[in-house]
């Protein structure tokens, strides 16, 4: 394990894990944490899977079967995400990141994917992806914001998509709020098979009415916002992504003290169901030479 990258702002600190799938290991304010603590133990193995955030790119969530479909032609991918069915989250999150540019307060992270031998399996086209985090911080109140960038770096286009996977910290008596229109059923594997109005008892608290089975979903008319809270904490949480972040994967599952708020461009399986002719999906093409990013910003505020 390499010592962590760190930025500072007032009372804020972020600690950023570049080698481990670029993800972000703490989140803290006035010394409280604002995202889910990574254990020494998970640093020092290197598990991204329990750190407090990391980048999901080229797409999110799971591509079925693992096995894409475009321009009419059948693609295998790589399954990696052990004995699961399908492919997940990309290839960001199990890469090691380079450090372009750090100062007190903000840093660049890269990484170039080639697509040469074993990577082409992962994804088959090169591309270079980038993140950027700023953190500013006032007496009352802190921003972490997390800016995620792709950059087709082939001569051909492809499907893709971006996101990120952070992870708050959870108790009983959270509460997680955000408007959004519908959405989606799943099978056991957790694909989309059904768009259905928001429940009304997850209206009135999601996490509380999920408590006991937990939730994995992505929801849909997302208006871009969501805020944490709880009477534990000593300060609210906001969660704000651009308008590139359409959709929003919230993942809690039962006995377990986090929930993942996940601000993403598109649908699960997006790229598949787009090209069987579905609209809405949120699936996008990148030409080559062409290059989208995504915003999200991390806030916090403390109670008065």
């Amino acid at each position: 394990m390499t010592d962590p990258l760190s930025l500072a702002s007032g009372a804020a600190r972020v600690e950023l894990a570049p080698e481990v799938g670029g993800a972000i290991a703490r989140f803290a304010f006035g010394g409280h944490d604002v995202l889910r603590v990574t254990p020494p133990e998970t640093r020092a193995a290197g598990d991204v899977r329990g750190h407090a955030c990391y980048p999901l790119v080229p797409y999110s969530n799971r591509i079925a079967n693992a096995r894409l479909a475009v321009a009419g032609r059948g693609i295998e991918l790589e399954r990696n995400f052990g004995d699961h069915p399908h492919s997940i989250h990309g290839v960001g999150w199990q890469r090691p990141w380079r450090v372009v540019a750090h100062d007190t307060a903000s840093a660049l992270l890269a990484l170039d994917h080639t697509a040469v031998g074993a990577g082409a399996r992962a994804w088959p086209w090169p591309f270079r992806a980038t993140q950027s985090f700023a953190l500013s911080a006032g007496r009352d109140d802190a921003t972490l914001t997390a800016k995620l960038a792709l950059a087709n770096t082939g001569d051909a286009p492809f499907p893709f998509g971006l996101g990120f996977h952070p992870f708050f910290p959870r108790t009983a008596t959270t509460v997680l709020e955000f408007q959004a229109g519908t959405v989606w059923e799943n099978d056991r594997t957790q694909l989309p098979i059904r768009r259905v109005p928001v429940p009304d008892d997850w209206r009135a608290g999601l996490l509380r009415a999920r408590g006991d089975t937990g939730i994995d979903n992505v929801f849909e008319g997302w208006n871009g916002a969501a805020t944490l809270s709880d009477p534990a904490w000593p300060f609210g949480t906001e969660i704000a992504a651009d308008r590139a972040a359409g959709f929003l994967v919230v993942y809690a599952p039962p006995d377990r003290g986090f929930v993942a708020v996940e601000p993403v461009t598109h649908m699960t399986d997006a790229f598949n169901r787009a090209e069987r002719g579905e609209s809405g999906t949120g699936a996008r093409i990148l030409a080559a030479g062409a290059a989208f990013s995504c915003t999200m910003r991390i806030i916090v505020r403390a109670r008065s």
